[in-house]
């Protein structure tokens, strides 16, 4: 009898070299974190990096973002190592976009279409489907000459458009009805929306709000007791998710949001402006942190510059220093360096503790502030009681015939 033969579907996983322009006033530490995040970004994507490129320049190559010098580098290696794709750490006009494809003969991604990748493959409900392919349509529509550059030789006759710019057309025109009927099917979710939020009128609102992966779902399901997707990727939650909660019989609707990004997409923000509504209209913002994060402070002016953009940065605010864990190991690490060669009478002071934290700038220059840590559940119980404290005022400030 033949043996049967089995043929390998699974797809082999991508490869990539991330590349970074940064100015000259921007550290080697801050573009070394930044190009940190844009790995993990593209390994969320389901990418593995190989290399990283980085150019100092006073502003990029109006042509192909990169020096002539550095794009041949990248190319070089590109080609030894056969890699499937160039990850940009900004965004790159359609021109650069055409003009290193032409050069490299490899797929092009800069930071905006690697975040909407990312969106896609996260959203969940048919709301967030459309608000995504809503904001990768509008990202497209300035590029799509790029798909017909294969005809850009051919030249009609006079008075004639040449076949590459009908079908550029004809693909513009499909393009632009998509988005109308994307941006009508949104408004219809966003009624819905309207008409829940309606009618939950009458209960005090909290959205939990922070940078991406600084463990707000993981904080949702303890607080709710209910099972929101959590994972140690970025944009683990793409939907908002409501649940309602009680603390000693004081009840509101807690909301989880999409996580905040350094140069998080414009089209991506409009997009998703029905999901941020939670946060718009909430009454307390629970903005969470990642204090193990040696950069949380850039992440603190991230959240609060999203949150004036989108109109909501006037709420108050709980800001609450997750992680605390991860941060406390990290300190005490640090400590037993400073202190090696000491005697031992100094060894109490090489455990910190959440009271330590307490006493620290963090505390003073972000008052009021709380340090837990949702995955070991460290603090959790003090800062439901703030929380729930906070609600009842609330309630009782804006609702005093409802008690």
């Amino acid at each position: 009898m033949a043996k049967q033969k089995f043929f390998e579907t699974s797809k082999p996983q991508e490869t990539a070299v991330l590349v970074a322009v940064p100015g000259y006033r921007q550290t080697d530490e801050q573009t070394e974190e930044y190009l940190d995040e844009l790995a993990f970004l593209a390994e969320t994507a389901g990418a593995q990096t190989l290399k990283r490129f980085v150019q100092k320049l006073d502003k990029p190559d109006v042509r192909t973002f990169v020096g002539s010098g550095k794009l041949d580098e990248i190319q070089a290696f590109v080609k030894e190592h056969g890699v499937d794709m160039v990850i940009f750490d900004d965004d790159l006009s359609p021109s650069q976009v055409r003009n290193i494809e032409r050069e490299m003969q490899v797929k092009i991604v800069d930071r905006s279409l690697l975040i909407l990748d990312i969106f896609a493959l996260r959203a969940k409900t048919a709301q967030a489907h459309a608000q995504v392919e809503m904001a990768q349509y509008q990202y497209l529509l300035p590029r799509l000459t790029n798909l017909w550059t294969h005809l850009s030789k051919q030249k009609g006759g006079i008075g004639m458009k040449g076949p590459g710019e009908t079908e550029i057309e004809t693909d513009r025109r499909i393009v632009r009805d998509k988005i109308s009927l994307l941006r009508e099917r949104l408004k219809k979710f966003e009624k819905q929306n309207f008409e829940q939020r309606k009618a939950r009128a009458g209960i005090v609102r909290v959205a939990l709000v922070g940078y991406t992966n600084v463990g707000k779902s993981t904080l949702m399901n303890l607080l709710s007791k209910s099972e929101v997707f959590a994972e140690n990727k970025l944009f683990a939650t793409v939907d908002a998710t409501v649940r309602k909660v009680v603390l000693d019989n004081v009840p509101f609707l807690l909301s989880d949001t999409v996580g905040f990004i350094r140069k998080l997409p414009t089209k991506l923000i409009e997009s998703f402006k029905s999901t941020l509504d939670e946060i718009r209209e909430a009454d307390l913002l629970v903005h969470v942190v990642d204090v193990s994060h040696p950069s949380f402070e850039d992440h603190i002016a991230v959240v609060n510059e999203t949150l004036k953009d989108i109109n909501s940065a006037d709420k108050p605010v709980l800001l609450v220093f997750n992680k605390i864990d991860e941060y406390l190991k990290q300190r005490e690490l640090e400590l037993q360096e400073e202190n090696q060669g000491m005697n031992e009478e100094s060894e109490h002071h090489v455990r910190p503790s959440i009271e330590d934290l307490k006493a620290t700038y963090m505390a003073k220059e972000h008052a009021p502030a709380m340090f837990i840590s949702a995955t070991d559940r460290l603090n959790i119980d003090a800062l439901r009681e703030e929380l729930q404290r906070r609600v009842a005022e609330i309630h009782y400030q804006r609702y005093p015939n409802n008690v």
